[in-house]
């Protein structure tokens, strides 16, 4: 019989504080949050939009192409076309060179709602980004991890991580 020691509690203070995954699951969720309050009115979600926006493009993705850039699945993604196809907002039809392929386009009603969730995402978007001292750089930093996870976003190149400022912190001390 083995004996198991607990962990102690200096541990989890140190996965508390240290821990990038913790550290981006929890803004992730908050951002998430308040861009779905933001579109609530749209009857949009956060991913809605985003993939509203990823299918704004001068010819229509395959399905396969815009899994990279959400960083998500084929199954994910189909699941996620669904209720935006039940509305009218995307079509998802056989490419015309591989059947096998699905290309994705905003319909007209998609690319209306896009237009007029864009000035709400700004908005939100310029507010949360006021108040942090080097967007630039947490951007880079998250390009970068995706980047080493395999998710290469649809960039044609992506900036490193610039030194963080001389505080240390990507907000401004409050």
């Amino acid at each position: 019989m083995s004996i198991t020691k607990n962990l102690p509690h200096s541990k989890t203070i140190e996965v508390r504080d240290a821990c990038l995954c913790l550290h981006a699951q929890r803004a992730a969720r908050v951002l998430a949050r308040r861009f779905d309050a933001v579109f609530r009115p749209l009857a949009l979600t956060n991913w809605q939009f985003s993939l509203l926006a990823a299918l704004n493009r001068p010819e229509p993705p395959t399905l396969g192409e815009v899994v990279p850039l959400l960083a998500t699945d084929r199954t994910s993604l189909t699941a996620m076309l669904k209720p935006l196809a039940r509305r009218g907002l995307v079509s998802v039809t056989p490419d015309t060179a591989d059947r096998r392929k699905q290309r994705l386009a905003l319909t007209p009603e998609g690319h209306a709602l896009l237009a007029r969730a864009y000035p709400l995402w700004k908005q939100a978007h310029s507010h949360i980004e006021s108040a942090l001292v080097d967007a630039d750089g947490l951007r880079a930093a998250l390009d970068a991890l995706a980047f080493d996870a395999g998710q290469a976003p649809d960039r044609p190149t992506v900036a490193r991580p610039r030194a963080r400022p001389a505080s240390g912190r990507l907000l401004p001390d409050r």
